[in-house]
């Protein structure tokens, strides 16, 4: 029997608000079922582990971190800009309501030493999608240098992304922007 829309929306509501404010080891299933008003039953047959519900919650986060980012390329006037707008999707996304201290992703991935295949593929897809917008968005100020360029600000937005944790928001973000402009500025001589 397939879970209703309306449970599998509390099911990762809750899993969001839990798992990427508390962790997702020192967050029990039981609380999550709590805060969701469901049954054991309920959550298992809709996600079959708490992994599988991790994961699902951090796709659909990622769905949503990509809708900011959408907005905040589509509102860039130039080049450039449309590269580092990543770091304007960063501080809408972190002022959303759902918005966590700072990467679900990450987070996630600190606390796995080996992560379960459906966790993995959820985690890879983030770092996959990161890594190629940044290409393509880079490639029309430094064109053949645009995965390396990638690569290389997908460092610095990671790094943006810890940097909360130490409490460097908002400052952080505005290094990191720097950062990320200057190593434009490199590959593009």
């Amino acid at each position: 029997m397939v879970s209703r829309a309306s449970t599998r929306a509390r099911l990762l509501d809750a899993a969001d608000e839990l798992f990427f404010t508390r962790g997702v080891t020192a967050t029990p299933v039981d609380a999550v079922l709590e805060r969701a008003g469901v049954s054991p039953a309920t959550l298992y047959r809709a996600y079959g582990s708490k992994e599988e519900l991790v994961a699902a919650a951090l796709e659909r986060r990622l769905g949503e971190w990509l809708a900011v980012w959408d907005d905040a390329v589509a509102a860039a006037p130039d080049d450039r800009s449309r590269v580092l707008a990543v770091f304007d999707a960063l501080e809408v996304f972190h002022a959303r309501p759902t918005g966590a201290r700072w990467c679900a992703f990450l987070g996630a991935a600190a606390e796995y030493a080996d992560p379960p295949a459906v966790l993995a593929a959820a985690l890879e897809a983030d770092s996959a999608t990161l890594r190629d917008r940044l290409r393509d968005l880079a490639g029309p100020v430094v064109g053949s240098r645009a995965s390396e360029v990638a690569d290389e600000l997908s460092l610095v937005v990671s790094g943006c992304l810890a940097m909360r944790l130490r409490g460097a928001r908002p400052r952080g973000t505005e290094v990191a922007r720097r950062v990320a402009d200057a190593v434009l500025a490199a590959a593009a001589r």
